[in-house]
């Protein structure tokens, strides 16, 4: 089975939530100033000129080496991202597709809740969180790390399968990308936690791998030299 030419995997510029959690939960505020659903969140002004920055570093690529296929998440953030990249590039890039395997971890019941709202109407959830560690925990209704996974894994046999050779660019989210590095390059949760302990996704950020060789191998992960 072929393997792209190229992955290159950009988590979304800041969103809306990036900022609002944070503050909310350092406070122990029971609401963030959010509501609607978590795929609607928008990116904020520094978000969007990060977006610009990402479209800014693509125009700087070898005409040869400009993405041929595009697949974000069908999140809000991601889609906004792209659009804005793509914008500020100046170049004909493909237009992009969305596919559902790409979205953010679901929180299921949590979703768009501070920890002191999860606290309150959730209360054994703090414990087993605790208990179970935050890559194997199962929030309810929603799901652990390893869901992930498994919808990344279907993903990744289907561009192969189907982009085989070609340079594909995909815009998602944090735990889209530390757990495509743990389908691509076999980790154990273990190995994810050292990943994350290592520095966080950042907004706006590169990795890429590169298929040159018949496999894809890591060549360069959560760069932000281009912000």
């Amino acid at each position: 089975m072929g393997v792209v030419a190229e992955l290159i995997l950009i988590r979304h510029g800041q969103s809306a939530s990036n900022v609002a959690f944070p503050e909310a939960d350092a406070a122990g505020r029971l609401e963030s100033g959010l509501t609607g659903r978590d795929a609607d969140v928008a990116l904020t002004g520094p978000g969007a000129e990060q977006a610009r920055a990402v479209g800014r570093r693509l125009a700087g690529r070898a005409a040869g080496e400009v993405p041929e296929v595009v697949i974000t998440s069908p999140y809000l953030r991601a889609r906004e991202t792209w659009r804005i990249a793509a914008e500020a590039s100046g170049l004909d890039l493909p237009a992009p597709v969305t596919d559902d395997r790409l979205v953010d971890r679901l929180l299921g019941d949590l979703e768009m809740l501070t920890k002191a709202a999860i606290a309150q109407r959730f209360p054994d959830e703090p414990e087993r969180l605790a208990a179970a560690g935050e890559y194997r925990y199962r929030p309810p209704d929603g799901e652990t790390f390893e869901d992930v996974a498994e919808r990344l894994s279907s993903f990744l046999a289907d561009v192969n399968r189907d982009h085989a050779g070609k340079r594909v660019l995909v815009v998602a989210h944090d735990s889209v990308v530390l757990m495509t590095r743990y389908v691509i390059e076999g980790l154990d949760l273990d190995g994810v936690a050292a990943v994350a302990g290592a520095g966080a996704v950042r907004n706006a950020s590169i990795t890429r791998f590169d298929g040159s060789s018949g496999e894809l191998v890591l060549d360069g992960y959560n760069l932000v030299d281009h912000l």
